[in-house]
């Protein structure tokens, strides 16, 4: 089973492309990180526990208030759930605070959604899918590089595009706070160039500055050339566990490879400075 990673930066379309890779003609499976991660801090679960016992006291208005969702309890009994643009103010932001409380959330959160992806890669692998749709926003920050055989960027070439995507998407985002969650993650620019960097086939980049036509064509392009490189009599084959194990290790170490040669090229660009 092939392994596709799709990953971007906010507001660049991802969401876009992942809906049409769900869609028929393609209709592959898609394992959503941000749905993972929803699920994974729902009240009653330990990642929520977690996240309350750390950014609780200092937050007030962490969770949702009672006539919000309705009851002190929440709508389950479980407790209230979180007040999300609360919780983004408390991590997004370049200052030392904010990335010590991203890490503290990011160490809650990521392992909890790895375990739930690796189940539902196991399970999509067993039902006989050719290909699976790993959908993460911090795929290469995250090291899920690794695990992909092919990664799609979807990049925007202005910033300025994606700024106004997101304030337009959540309207309730100041400029300051639409600044300060793009600027959180790594510029979708520099993913483009690493995932073009992995080599033809290893590495895509869908350009989502037009319409949605546009990018439903450079879509079915992308597909097309990742479908020429993985036959069906390939996938059957891999079907066979032994083979199955042996293609997953020799792209794992491939792509492990190429990962620590973009790392190395990029400490040697910054000692040059």
């Amino acid at each position: 089973m092939l392994i596709i990673g799709l990953t971007g930066s906010i507001a660049t379309g991802k969401s876009t492309v992942s809906n049409l890779l769900r869609s028929p003609p393609y209709s592959l499976p898609v394992i959503d990180a941000d749905i993972l991660a929803r699920k994974v801090v729902e009240p009653g679960t330990s990642g929520y526990n977690a996240i309350l016992a750390h950014f609780l006291p200092t937050t007030p208005d962490l969770l949702q208030s009672p006539d919000e969702c309705g009851g002190e309890n929440g709508p389950e009994g479980k407790g209230r759930p979180l007040n999300r643009p609360a919780l983004g103010r408390r991590v997004f932001g370049d200052s030392a605070e904010r990335q010590r409380d991203r890490k503290v959330l990011n160490g809650i959160v990521h392992p909890a959604v790895r375990w739930e992806m690796y189940k539902h890669m196991a399970y999509y692998y067993v039902t006989g899918h050719w290909a699976v749709v790993l959908d993460i926003p911090l795929l290469f920050e995250s090291g899920w590089e690794r695990f992909c055989g092919c990664i799609i960027v979807v990049s925007v070439s202005d910033p300025v595009v994606q700024m106004e995507r997101l304030r337009e998407r959540d309207s309730h985002l100041t400029e300051e706070d639409a600044r300060n969650r793009v600027g959180s993650q790594t510029d979708v620019r520099e993913k483009a160039k690493r995932a073009q960097a992995r080599g033809e086939g290893w590495g895509e980049v869908v350009l989502n500055d037009g319409s949605k036509e546009k990018v439903k064509t450079e879509v079915e392009r992308v597909i097309e050339d990742v479908r020429r490189r993985s036959p069906k009599w390939w996938n059957w084959l891999l079907w066979w566990p032994p083979m199955g194990i042996m293609a997953a290790s020799w792209s794992f170490l491939r792509s492990w490879r190429m990962q620590n040669q973009w790392e190395e090229e990029k400490r040697k660009d910054k000692a040059r400075l």
